[in-house]
């Protein structure tokens, strides 16, 4: 055997030994496959070290959560936290083999901003065309309901009860409410609020009348305020992707695949449940 793997070296010795040809050739071709399996293995190793380069160049992956919405984060009863930002973070820092920094913010504008500036590697968010010229996005994870919530016996039991002189309807600090609604209702007025946490006290003070936003996230404000409720259909749909720093599109086809595949594993029908986030329908892509 040590022989016949040391003639293969020899083309002579190959051509005076019809039999040691058809060894040879076996080796050479097996030597082949290993070389071709090898260099594949290598290069695959490199394009994932590669990738988690561009997504997670100070080798954390940075993912930006905002506390209070299920698409970003929220705790559950046993402190443990949840939610589309966080799970699918903290998911793909593990598929990039790299740690994962949950950096929090008081609304998502904030995130948005620190995505642009490259402070942050990754959030989930509403991928607005605005947005769009500030971060880079992924194919849509999933699409979200926007509502309106009302307090107990509010005067405003239906949608069109809203647009009335008197009205006052709270948003999100720099949030796409925020930019949208104006041109919606002539007669009702805007009121914006610096953070859920804080719309909730507004609500209390009869600063606002009902709040705007998308209904995961009237959901959990509706569990802390007895009596209220969102009202019964919706005024648009939030396309949910995932945002990076502007400069890394070489990485949007992984993050595609990501997205493809906690879609049909089921893995973000598990995060959904896990978050408690209500109001959502499958994404649908352009």
């Amino acid at each position: 055997m040590g022989a016949g793997a040391e003639s293969c070296q020899h083309p002579r010795a190959v051509r005076r030994d019809p039999l040691m040809t058809i060894s040879c050739r076996r080796q050479l071709a097996l030597a082949a496959l290993l070389a071709f399996a090898t260099a594949g293995l290598s290069g695959s190793f490199a394009k994932a070290d590669g990738e988690a380069k561009l997504l997670a160049p100070g080798g954390t992956l940075r993912v930006g959560i905002y506390p209070g919405s299920p698409t970003s984060m929220v705790t559950d009863a046993a402190g443990k936290p949840h939610g589309l930002a966080y799970d699918l973070g903290g998911e793909l820092a593990k598929r990039l083999g790299v740690g994962v920094d949950y950096v929090r913010f008081q609304r998502v504008a904030d995130i948005v901003a620190a995505i642009h500036d490259s402070q942050v590697d990754f959030t989930v968010t509403n991928a607005t065309p605005a947005r769009a010229s500030e971060v880079s996005f992924s194919q849509p994870v999933l699409a979200i309901e926007l509502g309106y919530l009302v307090p107990a016996n509010s005067p405003v039991g239906k949608i069109e009860d809203i647009d009335k002189p008197g009205v006052k309807i709270g948003v999100t600090k720099g949030s796409t409410s925020e930019r949208t609604l104006p041109a919606k209702f002539k007669n009702a007025t805007i009121v914006p609020a610096e953070s859920v946490k804080v719309a909730i006290g507004m609500f209390d003070r009869g600063e606002i009348d009902l709040y705007a936003t998308n209904k995961p996230t009237l959901f959990e404000m509706s569990d802390q305020m007895p009596g209220g409720r969102i009202l019964d259909g919706n005024w648009g749909l939030e396309h949910m992707a995932i945002a990076i720093p502007r400069g890394r599109e070489d990485a949007l086809p992984l993050l595609n695949r990501f997205v493809t595949e906690e879609q049909s594993s089921g893995a973000l029908d598990t995060i959904q449940q896990q978050a408690g986030l209500r109001g959502a329908t499958k994404a649908r892509r352009e």
